[in-house]
């Protein structure tokens, strides 16, 4: 498909550059020969909400997957769900797995009188590596509740109990809860939803465009005190390691850029938007996690983001027999 590559340095809107292929956004560099590229698209949002640099095809739709996450937790509180604090940020989480996720999890469901059989995400392991081994040590087995999107499907159910909706078809996309998450991503994006599919959790999964995403992050970190939306927001950022987990590039960004608000999702996208009204958000084509921190940081670093989380995030090394041989680095 036909892309555009286009930056800007000033306040003016960017020119559209045609392009074949979409622009490389990290390349892979070993022994410093670059045996890989990573191709992608990236949007920046400056302060009035404007296109500032725009890297590829950003109005063409992509599934968000896990950076809907916010839109779906808000959609969950405008149906009357009452959350707030570590219960509503799990509620917009890609959990890791990590103990006090999987505890909270099972209070939730148990203060909502929910058997975890009703919970329709797959059975997985942790998401994170570190605990996946210890878990597995200690005998356990994949689970609904350690899967990542436990949380979100938790309280799902819980407003669908609450209003008398159906349990058993909660996912459907034409569910009653579903329908109004689907508004929600409209009126967040500023545009229409392009396509729904289903989401690697099983939940409906809705398509939008990068601009439409960051959009969607501005007007959360943005919104007024008290909606749906700014909860969702201020849970997220006072409580990051129940949004991801203790060793997450989210967590680390929200802990130490105070007003961050990020999220990242499968097939490597990832949202971001700071407390002045700057968003981003950026897809990488091959899906490849491995890119997203030095995108990202490269990304935080045009906007102007000075902390040392940043250079912690895009810090993305390559062994050779054990020890540092190259790195994936940002290629803008």
């Amino acid at each position: 498909m036909p892309a555009s590559s286009s930056a800007s340095t000033s306040s003016s809107a960017p020119s559209a550059i045609s392009s074949a292929v979409p622009p490389v956004l990290a390349e892979v560099v070993r022994s410093g020969f670059v045996e890989g590229r990573h191709r992608g698209s990236l949007v920046v949002l400056g302060a009035d909400g404007a296109v500032e640099l725009a890297l590829g095809d950003v109005t063409a739709p992509v599934f968000p997957r896990s950076a809907n996450k916010p839109m779906q937790a808000a959609g969950v509180l405008r149906a009357g769900l009452d959350l707030d604090g570590e219960r509503l940020a799990l509620a917009a989480a890609s959990h890791s797995g990590e103990a006090f996720h999987r505890d909270l999890v099972q209070k939730m469901l148990a203060e909502y009188g929910l058997d975890p059989a009703l919970l329709q995400c797959p059975p997985d392991l942790p998401l994170d590596p570190v605990e996946r081994d210890g878990y597995l040590a200690a005998g356990e087995v994949a689970d609904r509740v350690t899967m990542n999107c436990s949380g979100k499907h938790t309280a799902m159910l819980a407003v669908c109990a609450q209003r008398g909706w159906p349990l058993e078809t909660y996912l459907d996309p034409g569910h009653p809860l579903q329908r109004l998450i689907h508004r929600v991503v409209e009126e967040a994006a500023g545009e229409p939803v392009a396509a729904v599919g289903t989401d690697g959790c099983g939940a409906p999964l809705m398509a939008i465009s990068l601009v439409g995403l960051a959009r969607a992050f501005r007007s959360f970190a943005g919104a007024e005190p008290g909606s749906a939306e700014r909860r969702v927001a201020d849970a997220m950022r006072a409580h990051p390691e129940y949004v991801a987990g203790t060793r997450r590039p989210d967590t680390w960004l929200m802990r130490e850029v105070p007003g961050a608000l990020s999220k990242m999702g499968a097939e490597a996208v990832q949202a971001v938007a700071l407390p002045d009204g700057r968003a981003l958000a950026f897809k990488v084509d091959d899906g490849a996690t491995r890119a997203l921190g030095p995108v990202l940081a490269r990304a935080l670093t045009l906007m102007g983001v000075d902390a040392p989380v940043v250079e912690r995030i895009g810090h993305a090394p390559l062994l050779g027999g054990g020890r540092e041989v190259g790195e994936i680095r940002a290629a803008f």
